[in-house]
């Protein structure tokens, strides 16, 4: 299972075009976003503490769902 970070890298651009775009651009740029984590709790609790970045947590929750629904396809 890949990183929500690596699957979330998927999304950067150079100017974002959505939320999920800016957030991947704001993540890439945060040194100490948990890179290696697959667990929403780790995840949520970092971005609750330090995502100054994210206009909305829903943000990051949509992007889990887009994560997880694209891992389980890959596993099945």
């Amino acid at each position: 299972m890949k990183s929500f970070y690596h699957y979330l890298m998927k999304y950067r651009q150079s100017k974002a075009k959505d939320s999920i775009a800016a957030f991947a651009n704001d993540a890439f740029l945060d040194h100490s976003f948990p890179k290696s984590s697959t667990n929403y709790d780790q995840l949520s609790r970092y971005l609750e503490m330090n995502g100054h970045y994210l206009e909305s947590m829903s943000i990051f929750d949509d992007a889990w769902e887009l994560y997880r629904s694209e891992e389980d396809k890959r596993i099945n």
